[in-house]
This record gives structure tokens, sequence and C-alpha cells, in this order.
């Protein structure tokens, strides 16, 4: 029996009956579905949905019954109502199924309806519902609670865990709701406190159900596996942010379960977000799984910053494996280094210096751990040994030049050029045989000659001194190298042996240089026979012989060319100057034919014209100019020069505009002054006192005589007086 409103709904074992209790009337009779067990085996379930709507299930039907008010006729067939007087009040079948299972309970759920669901059991692989009575003991199944539509659309099952199904029968199941208000169209969501309750009750147990919330839709996610979607529902904001980190991590269990780990590491920036805890916990994790290489690149360095533990046990894990050892040297380069103390990580690279597990990779790592811990010799050791270009800047930066001895031939090897400058700049801290006993015994496969030239040669043009012990080697170094530098090294230098470069020079056939080591040793005649024979070059031959100063060197130098008629007329060219071409002809042999020697003699008489012509010119001109420079210094020399006391000479020298002048000649006037105490015992030449008078000047000719100022005006004047005198004289005769 059900009451809502005005209406009362029973069955019995004919059907259901609907009355108005208003007016107390019958509604409508509803029979009872055909095959249905004794109610002792399976009850009818009766609810109202709402004022209006009365839904029946008995057995396998289901049954929907709507109230009208219209007087017009029922569908379906039905009969109306029991008498003519209810017309006003019928029932209305708007929907009706059949189901699969026995009806234990049914309820109401919005526009939709619950239904718990006993599943009978099937007789020889025949699903049909059986209407016996009997049943096995001990076989039954779970219950369900199912969703369904009017229709009977399934929305969704859940089998339910009930202690003892096993025994029981339908009708030992209820199914109770408590009343509520809400609704669940809009958006699909129940209010808060208006979500329907619904009891299910057995023998022993009662079941609490209700709608599934977003929290109870994650919870089944992760209970099924499908980890992404729950972690997409709780970034959706579906449930609350708490549940990202329980959500976070049973993902990343599950991952690490299925042996997933970088997708793990890739996800754990977006699950542990800002959690240094969190972040630490599973640092110590993939550590503990020897997978936290793949993790390393997503540990945060910042916002959060973790403990300087977990940095260095991931750098340390780094070490362990030489395929690691690439991003070992990345993370190092990229994490500041006040994150994690470098010693821990140092001590365990250390061990591996001398192993095979050591790489190029783990080497510069070690370096920069070095360089973070301020330890810049051992970091300049490997960073040289690595061949790294940026170790100049390193030393320069760090002043470790005294760190460099022995690391000379890594650094040629470099860059030669910023080696050899770096050496020579510092060579009173690595002196030369250092960097020359380095180079002769480096082991690696280079060009050491080719360094040690480099060198070498560097170092002579900065001090030829320095390395004056090699000089022998470097003739040979130049020989290979550089042969235009041996002249000039040969002028230069006095500290090679002549016998051992002649013998270098001969082996390589460089006459040239044959010529100067032989004129170096006094064989200067082999050395001009050398020009003669091999170079063929008489005006080369003319300016060694020139050099030499030895008149001998030209009757060899004629000889020798008489010997080649050829020779003979380019001896002629080149001579004019030096020997005179007549003496040259004379020693001509009769009847040698001299290739051009017409042209060739017409060209040294006109040479010899030239420079006659030219002789005379550059005469005339230098007479003149002694003429002149003569006539020049007889007017200085005429002139006195007054040398005031020091009150005038100062006040003179702010008046007098040609001070320089005056002090052009200073140093002239005191050698004259020291001539005049020799000549004239530094007495004025008229009156015989002393010059150097204090506050009295005197005047100073180039003859070396000297007179006090006032000795020379008083003079001048007596003079001017006898000579008015005679004149007087004279004129009255």
């Amino acid at each position: 029996m059900k009451w809502r409103t005005d209406l009362l709904a029973w069955a019995n074992d004919a059907g259901v009956k609907v009355h108005d209790m208003k007016t107390d009337r019958g509604i409508a009779f509803i029979e009872k579905p055909k095959g249905i067990p004794r109610p002792e085996v399976l009850l009818p379930h009766l609810v109202w949905q709402d004022d209006t709507v009365l839904v029946i299930g008995w057995g396998t039907s289901v049954k929907v019954a709507a109230i009208r008010t219209d007087s017009s006729q029922g569908l379906n067939g039905m009969q109306r109502s029991i008498s003519a007087a209810s017309s006003e009040k019928y029932v209305d079948i708007v929907g009706s199924f059949q189901t699969g299972y026995h009806i234990s309970g049914i309820a109401p759920f919005g526009d939709l309806l619950v239904m718990l669901a006993y599943i009978p059991e099937e007789d020889d692989g025949d699903k049909k519902i059986s209407t016996s009575v009997s049943s096995r003991q001990g076989t039954a199944q779970r219950p369900e609670i199912h969703l369904v539509s009017w229709k009977n659309d399934v929305l969704t099952t859940d089998a339910l865990p009930i202690h003892g199904y096993e025994h029981y029968k339908a009708k030992d199941y209820t199914l109770a709701h408590a009343p509520f208000s809400g609704s669940s169209n809009a958006g699909g969501q129940w209010a808060a406190g208006d979500e329907p309750l619904y009891y299910i009750v057995s023998p022993k147990d009662i079941v609490v159900a209700k709608p599934r919330d977003t929290e109870d839709h994650i919870a089944w996610l992760l209970q099924h596996g499908w980890h992404e979607k729950a972690l997409a529902a709780v970034e959706a904001g579906q449930g609350r942010t708490e549940l990202l980190d329980e959500v976070g991590t049973r993902y990343l269990d599950h991952l690490i379960i299925e042996r997933k780990y970088a997708e793990a590491a890739q996800l754990c920036p977006k699950l542990l977000r800002g959690s240094p805890s969190a972040w630490e916990r599973w640092v110590f994790h993939f550590a503990h799984l020897r997978q936290l290489p793949v993790l390393i690149p997503y540990i945060p360095i910042e916002n959060p910053q973790l403990s300087d533990t977990a940095y260095e046990v991931a750098l340390v894990a780094l070490t362990t494996n030489a395929s690691f050892h690439e991003l070992l040297l990345t993370t190092i380069k990229s994490w500041p280094p006040t994150l994690y103390s470098a010693s821990p990580v140092i001590s365990a690279i250390e061990p591996q210096l001398n192993s095979s597990s050591m790489t190029n990779s783990l080497k510069e790592a070690l370096a920069e751990l070095y360089v973070i811990n301020s330890q810049y010799e051992k970091a300049l050791s490997l960073f040289a040994e690595l061949l790294k270009p940026e170790v100049f800047e390193f030393i320069e930066k760090h002043s470790l030049h005294d760190a460099i001895h022995d690391k000379v031939v890594n650094l040629m090897l470099l860059d030669c050029k910023r080696a050899v400058h770096l050496l020579i700049q510092h060579r009173d801290i690595i002196p030369p045989y250092e960097v020359v006993e380095q180079l002769l015994h480096a082991s690696k496969s280079c060009d050491k000659k080719y360094l040690l030239h480099q060198y070498l040669h560097a170092l002579f043009e900065v001090d030829i001194h320095a390395g004056k012990d090699y000089h022998d080697m470097q003739l040979e170094l130049y020989a290979d190298y550089e042969p235009r530098m041996l002249l000039p090294f040969l002028r230069t230098s006095q500290h090679y042996r002549l016998d051992k470069a002649y013998e270098i020079f001969a082996q390589k056939e460089f006459v040239k240089e044959q010529v100067f080591v032989l004129g170096r040793m006094g064989n200067a005649k082999e050395a001009l026979s050398t020009i003669i024979n091999k170079l063929e070059d008489i005006q080369e031959a003319v300016e060694f012989v020139t050099e030499q100063h030895d008149d001998e060197l030209w009757d060899e130098l004629i000889r020798q060319c008489l010997q080649k008629p050829e020779m003979v007329g380019m001896l002629l060219e080149h001579t004019v100057g030096n020997l005179d071409p007549l003496y040259i002809v004379s020693l001509v042999p009769d009847g040698l034919e001299i290739p051009k020697l017409r042209d060739r003699l017409v060209k040294i008489v006109t040479d010899y014209r030239t420079e006659t012509s030219l002789r005379h010119g550059c005469n005339d001109i230098l007479k003149a100019d002694c003429v002149n420079l003569l006539v020049k210094y007889y007017h200085e020399a005429r002139r006195g020069v007054c040398m005031a006391s020091m009150d005038e000479e100062a006040q003179g020298a702010r008046v007098n505009e040609g001070s320089s002048r005056t002090g052009d000649r200073s140093s002239t006037l005191r050698n004259l002054e020291m001539k005049s105490r020799t000549r004239c015992g530094a007495r004025c030449c008229l009156c015989f006192d002393p010059l150097s008078i204090q506050d009295m000047s005197f005047i100073v000719f180039y003859c070396c005589h000297a007179y006090h100022q006032s000795c020379l005006e008083g003079g001048l004047d007596s003079m001017k007086s006898n000579s008015n005198a005679r004149d007087s004289d004279d004129g009255s005769e």
C-alpha cells in the first residue's frame, strides 16, 4: 500500500487498485501481470514517482500509471474506472516494459527509476524466468541496483556487497528511499543536502545508496585504473583541490608499477607542483629504483627549491653510468652552484679518473665541479687535457700561469698561436728550456717539430738571445718550414755553429745560405765560386765582393768570369763605380768573344759620363754650401755675446722675445768662457779684473776675448773722445 496526497494505491493477489480518498471512490484497477509467481515468492512493489505518477513493479514487469483528470478513454484498452461516477479521474499506462530479473524493490530517481534486481537462476542455459518457487540453497547471485528509464534503457548497474546473499530469495530484500526535493535535471547534479538516499535492506545488512558525486566518480576511475581520466576530472575542478595530491600519487604509483618511468617523470611537475617534500620523496624513490636520470631534467631549481641533499643525490646518480655523463655535464652547467655542495659529487667521480668508465663528458663535469669548489689548478689540468678552447681565458681569469708548466703540449695542440704568445709573454715563469723539452718529448701524435718552429721563431723575434741554446735546432727548423727566414736569422744570430749550418744548407741545396755561411767562415773564394757557378748571378757576386772589402776577391771574380764569356759582359755592366772597366777589358784575352760587348761598352761609357757629371754637380753644390756656411760663421764670430748678471738675465728673459735664441747659444758661450779662462785667465782684457764679479755683466767674443761691459763702454767713450780731439787738432792745423 502506498499513499500520496488524496490517492491511495494497494496491491492484492489479483492486481493493483487506485482509490481517491477525497471522493472515496475507486479510480482504476490494474491487473496482475501474467506468469507472475505467488506473492509469497515475489511481492508487488508500488511507488509514487510524483503526485500523479504511480510505478508498479511486479515480478519482471514494470508499469508506469499516470492519474488523469480528463474524461477521455484511457490508453492501451485499459478499464479507466470502476463506476461511471469516477470519470473525473482515470489511470493511463504511459510506460511498460519487461526486465530480465526479478524486481525486489523500486524507487524514483528524478525522471528515472531505481530497480533492486534479483537475478534468477539459469536452467540449462536458458535465461527465461522460471515460475517455480523452489530454488537451490546457497547458489543465489548478488543483488544489483539498476538505474533505468521508462523505456528500460539501463544507465548504470551496481552489484551490492550483501553478506549471505547466496542464501537469500527475492522477497528477502527491500528497497526504501527517503523523500527528497532536489532535481537531477540541472546539469546532472543534485543540490547539496537534496540528493536522495536509498536503503537496501537484507536479513543481515542495510546498504545505504546515494547518487555518485565527482569524488565518487574519481574514486571509481582510479579503482578501474583510468588514472588519466581521474586526473583530468580533478584538473577540471570537479573535485576538491586536495584530491590532486592523492590522484597524482596513485597515478605515479601506477606508472611506476607499469615501469613507465619516463612518463612518470614527465608528469611530476604537474602532479607534484610546488611541494618540496613531495618532490624530495619522489627523488629518493626514483633513486631507490635506479631510475633517477629520467627524473633529473624535471627537478625544479626554484619554486620550490629542494634540499641540497636531493640535488647531490641526483648528480651522484648520473656518475654511475657512461650513458648519463652527458646529462651530468648539462645539469652541472644549468644548475646554480648554490643548490648543492660539489664535494660529494667530486668524491663520486675521482675514483673513476683512471678507469675505463671515465669519459670526456665526465672529465669536463669534474672540471666544472672543481671550478665550483675553487680548485682551479685541477680544473685547468682537465680543461687542457680535453683541449677546451676556453682554457686560455680560464688561465688569465684565475692567474694560473704558474700551473701550466706541464701543459705546454696540450696548449700548443689546442691553439698554437695563442699558446706561443702566452708562453713567450710569461717566459720568466716558463723558461724556454722547459717548453723545448716538453715539445721534444711529446708522446702525442703531433708535429712537434712544427710546434717547436713556431715557438722558437716567435721567441727569436721577441728576444734574439732568449733561445740561443737552440739556434742550431732553429736553423734546421727554418730549413724545413720557413726557408725565407734563414738569411735574416743568419745575419742576426751569433749563436749557431757554422759547420752545422753549412751541412744543413748543403743537404737542402740552399745556395745563398751556403754563400753567407762560407763568407762568415772566411772562405770567401769558395763562396764567390758558389755564387758564380751555382747561382750564376754576377750582381750577387759583385755585392758579395763589395761587402768583403778585399781587393784580391775582385781579381778572383774577374779570373772566374773570364772562364765564361757571357759572364764578362755581365761583369762589365755591374762593376761601374767599383772597378775600372778598362782594367777588366785589358785582362780579356785576345780573340775572346763576348756577347753584346759593343752595346755594353757604350752603356759603360754613358754611365761613366753620367756619373762624372753627377759628381761635378755635387762638388759645385758642396762648394757653394761651404762658402755660404763660412760667411755665416764669420758674421756670427764677429758678434759679441753679453753675459748678464742673474737679475738682469731674469729681467731680460721677461722682456726679450728672442730668449730661445739666447738659450741655444748658452752651451757655446760656456765653452767660450772656459777658453777665455785658459787664454786670459778669466779676466777682462781691459782692466784685467776677474770676470766672475758678482752683479756685473761682461761681453764675450768668439775669439775668446772677454770684457766687462762697463770697461768696454768706458773704453769706447775714451776712444771717441780721443778721436774727436785728433779731429779738432787736424782742423786747427
